[in-house]
């Protein structure tokens, strides 16, 4: 571990344009993302989908076509093909970034042929509840992959891989189909009384041969691709304890760290928790509770108590597994748990998961460098800011002044192998105000200025290390010292 602070980025957005060029996109901003003070990047899923080279790449259909092959309607995925993609993981490893993979198991889709299977309808709201008897239904679960014709692996999906699914063809009806003699797992989250069950064809995770095709695919695309970790999607629907022996066995395997961090999205840190605990830790989580916090503090008018911003978040509970956020391409406007932070907030937002000791903050793609298809502009001048003093300043021991509801602090007394380390962070969701603090002797005696550039007026430190701080309405404030 260096001693600089480390930052992830998630490159990606959901409105990208199916040009192609992504991959060659993320090798061309290798360079400056590595500047900026990013070590890890958060790659989106990399091989092809049921929507060819439409598909975001969730819509799983062959985990083994990196865009290689010509599968539903073209060779390369969305982002473009699988040697543009192992380029720009070679070009990301020479600017000392770490590439985590986006990995989606819990879903397959895109079938190639049909199949007869008997299956039992449960009710999709809760689906502990069985709606009439067994039947017959059409089902799309034949995987052949004629157009990969056996390369990489042989393995061919057919329903006896998967617990259910929501389509007959036959009646031409959606609901939750159970294949007859499966049932869904019980360690996953109790919505909908079981969510075993997300789309497509739920992959069934206690069958062996599955496992096994699941780990050497595992195998296989470390040796390919080199990366060095994991994003995991959509972990609440798959059973706790298949990921725990899936990264273990590939860890033994590579002998490297293999950072995880799972997408389990829950507003509930006690099912985080329980999460972590049934895993035996062998994975982070992003901080979904905090994502809310920071949206409900947004969407308040200025009435939220920011006291409270780390109330049953993970970060503030377990500090060593949680990636914080702000947004992702799921909170996106237009998307499926949309709860987008406005513009005024953002610098704030951003400020309580970089400038913070605990959790590996992740930036979003969207908010570095906009999304146009949705009219919103790049955060990129504050966030280049806000990079630059987690890098530089944000170190040492830190005190936090979370005495008033809408006026919040915290200080960070600095270390001796970061030259003039050490700063105030001060913000308010309501009217400007100030506050009087001590930022301990690494400050004592100098003079503060505001990195953000907010505030012109300089601080001045006492050689007690006291000083009495400032902050516009509706802003965030960073005093660092004056660099000569």
């Amino acid at each position: 571990m260096n001693n600089t602070n480390e930052t992830m980025i998630q490159f990606f957005e959901w409105y990208l344009t199916s040009d192609g060029l992504f991959w060659q996109t993320a090798a061309n901003e290798a360079k400056y993302l590595s500047e900026i003070g990013i070590n890890y990047i958060w790659l989106p899923p990399a091989y092809k989908g049921t929507g060819g080279k439409e598909d975001v790449g969730y819509g799983v259909y062959d985990l083994y076509d990196l865009g290689e092959f010509d599968q539903k309607g073209s060779i390369r995925t969305k982002y473009g093909t699988k040697d543009e993609y192992l380029n720009a993981i070679n070009i990301l490893h020479q600017n000392n970034l770490k590439v985590l993979a986006d990995i989606v198991f819990n879903q397959k889709m895109g079938a190639d042929e049909t199949e007869k299977v008997i299956a039992i309808e449960d009710n999709p709201n809760d689906r502990t509840e069985q709606i009439g008897e067994p039947k017959e239904i059409t089902a799309w679960t034949k995987f052949t992959f004629p157009g990969r014709n056996d390369i990489y692996s042989s393995f061919k999906w057919n329903w006896t891989h998967f617990h259910g699914i929501d389509w007959d063809e036959a009646t031409q009806r959606s609901s939750i189909f159970r294949f007859y003699g499966k049932h869904w797992d019980e360690a996953v989250d109790k919505e909908n009384g079981n969510f075993d069950y997300l789309m497509g064809c739920d992959v069934d995770l206690n069958n062996v041969d599955v496992v096994e095709e699941l780990i050497s695919w595992g195998k296989w695309y470390l040796e390919t691709t080199n990366i060095d970790g994991f994003r995991i999607d959509a972990v609440k629907h798959i059973r706790a304890s298949f990921f725990e022996d899936w990264l273990k066995t590939l860890r033994e395997t590579t002998q490297k760290d293999l950072f995880t961090v799972g997408e389990y999205w829950s507003g509930n840190i006690e099912s985080l928790k329980s999460y972590l605990s049934n895993t035996n830790y062998m994975l982070s989580l992003f901080d979904v509770p905090l994502h809310y916090n920071l949206y409900n503090a947004c969407h308040s008018n200025g009435t939220y108590d920011m006291r409270t911003i780390f109330n049953n978040t993970l970060v503030s509970t377990i500090p060593e597994k949680a990636v914080t956020f702000v947004d992702n391409h799921d909170t996106e406007p237009g998307q499926a748990l949309e709860s987008w932070i406005d513009d005024w907030f953002k610098p704030l937002a951003y400020s309580l998961i970089l400038l913070r000791k605990d959790g590996l903050p992740c930036v979003f793609y969207g908010d570095l460098y906009g999304i146009p298809s949705k009219n919103i502009s790049s955060k990129k001048g504050i966030l280049e800011k806000l990079l630059y003093v987690r890098n530089h300043f944000a170190y040492g021991v830190q005190t936090d002044y979370f005495n008033d509801p809408h006026i919040i602090a915290w200080t960070r007394e600095g270390d001796s192998e970061h030259y003039n380390s050490g700063m105030v962070v001060i913000m308010t969701n309501s009217n400007g105000g100030c506050l009087q603090m001590n930022v301990g002797k690494n400050l004592a005696n100098s003079v503060l200025y505001d990195y953000t550039g907010n505030l012109q007026e300089p601080a001045y430190v006492d050689q007690e290390g006291n000083g009495i701080f400032y902050v516009n309405g509706g802003s965030v404030s960073i005093w660092v010292k004056k660099e000569q």
